[in-house]
């Protein structure tokens, strides 16, 4: 009786732990040599494994979810006659055999001359007949079938020589490490058999790219960006050189961060403030002994909470891997305030439950905080949509830049009279432009249009943030 042998999982391209995702035998079937016996699918390829002898399959060591490797055991097979799997050394023992019925299509007619086309799939059966220090490596399936004694030349067992299209040739562990840092596995060098990236090799491309300047490891794998010029600007004339802030430094680095990693665009409208603008001047007037000054940027807080609640994916975070939006349910408001020492965002929490009256006195307090340098961490966390108004400085628009998690920015700029058609002549009214920044990954244009729109009306008549 034929001896029960393993049939184990052949070189795959140094993939590890690849899913199967179909079983093809049973116990109790008969195979031929080289038929399937489970596929298996990697994020870049599915592979069949072939039985490496025929027989009758005795034990399954494998089901559907499991995951295998070079070396696995797949199915314990009784062999046929005295039939063993192929051994080193045999180099032209396939080279005449014609293809098995059932187990291959027959290749089509093609000059005697010419060695079959090899695929990935008939490639990753194939085993190294290569002995080290004794002959150049070649394998099985590279000695001619036409008769010919003459091998061809060694064809590559890894990622690159069996599919080109399909790298980065690295296991799902460190294609996992590599998304962690915001690396490009197509820019790192593998250095492990076959050229396969390595853990190792992934930090050392972080260090390099670190150390060299010239790249960021960032969302994309990095921005191949010129080095930065170096200029003697004394050459020229008198210069002073001013260390930035602290806060400047963070502040760029985020800036930096957020404008080359969101994709912004910005929608442009004008709100129609005269009745508001009118509404305020009235309420500054009421509580002037109080000492609480009533400025447009409440009155903006207020009514983005509305637009918020009407459109909540203005009101969220896209996650790392940019696939999870994050709806919240709260409405945390920042706004930016310009420091003798650089821009900050404090943020004024529960907008939805607070009054204009309170959100002006809330804010007064932060951007005196703000300009002391006495905010806290807490004071400038947690914001949901942040406000950038230059309206006491001027301008006509702008484009503020997201902050980061955030998903939106509004730009506020200085107010203007202007002659507005009111249906039978034009009247002067006091307009105020609006600039939207927002993650386009997000949010469409059309969203966009509507938030701003509504956001206009809300502005023009603040009953409607009543109903």
């Amino acid at each position: 009786m034929a001896d029960l042998k393993e049939a184990r999982v052949p070189d795959i391209g140094g993939y590890d732990d690849v899913p199967v995702i179909e079983v093809l035998v049973s116990v109790g079937d008969t195979v031929d040599k080289d038929q399937g016996l489970v596929t298996l699918e990697s994020d870049k390829a599915t592979m069949e494994v072939p039985s490496p002898f025929a027989g009758v399959i005795k034990e399954l060591k494998v089901k559907v979810g499991d995951t295998l490797s070079e070396g696995g055991v797949v199915a314990v097979i009784e062999a046929a006659g005295n039939e063993a799997p192929a051994k080193p050394g045999d180099e032209a023992s396939k080279a005449a055999a014609p293809p098995k019925a059932g187990t291959a299509k027959p290749d089509v007619a093609q000059p005697e001359a010419q060695p079959p086309t090899r695929t990935a799939e008939t490639a990753a059966e194939v085993e190294p007949v290569a002995v080290a220090g004794q002959r150049d490596n070649i394998t099985r399936g590279d000695v001619a079938r036409s008769g010919d004694a003459v091998p061809t030349p060694a064809r590559r067992l890894d990622a690159d020589g069996l599919m080109p299209d399909k790298v980065p040739y690295a296991s799902p562990a460190v294609r996992l490490f590599a998304r962690e840092l915001g690396v490009d596995l197509s820019r790192v060098q593998g250095s492990a058999r076959g050229g396969r990236i390595t853990k190792e090799d992934v930090q050392q491309f972080v260090k390099g790219t670190m150390a060299a300047g010239g790249a960021r490891a960032a969302g994309g794998g990095g921005l191949d960006l010129l080095p930065w010029p170096k200029v003697d600007f004394s050459r020229f004339g008198e210069v002073e050189v001013q260390p930035l802030s602290k806060i400047r430094k963070i502040s760029g680095a985020n800036l930096a961060r957020n404008w080359a990693m969101i994709p912004h665009v910005t929608q442009h409208d004008d709100a129609d403030v005269t009745d508001l603008e009118a509404l305020r001047k009235a309420l500054n007037k009421e509580n002037e002994k109080t000492g609480i000054k009533l400025t447009m940027l409440a009155f903006l807080m207020k009514a983005s909470v509305s637009a918020l609640q009407k459109y909540p994916e203005f009101n969220a975070s896209l996650d790392e891997a940019g696939e999870n939006l994050t709806l919240k349910k709260y409405f945390h408001i920042g706004f930016a305030a310009d420091t003798p020492n650089g821009l900050v965002v404090p943020v004024v929490r529960d907008c939805d439950r607070k009054g204009v009256l309170e959100i002006a006195a809330e804010t007064g307090e932060l951007a005196a905080k703000a300009r002391e340098g006495k905010l806290g961490p807490a004071q400038m966390s947690g914001g949901c949509f942040s406000i950038s108004s230059l309206g006491g400085i001027g301008g006509t628009s702008f484009t503020p830049i997201v902050n980061a998690p955030e998903v939106a920015i509004l730009g506020v700029s200085r107010s203007a009279m202007k002659p507005v058609w009111n249906g039978e002549k034009f009247k002067p009214r006091l307009v105020l432009p609006l600039s939207l920044s927002y993650d386009h990954r997000v949010i469409d244009g059309a969203a966009a249009a509507r938030f701003t729109a509504y956001l206009s009306q809300l502005l023009g008549d603040m009953r409607r943030a009543l109903l």
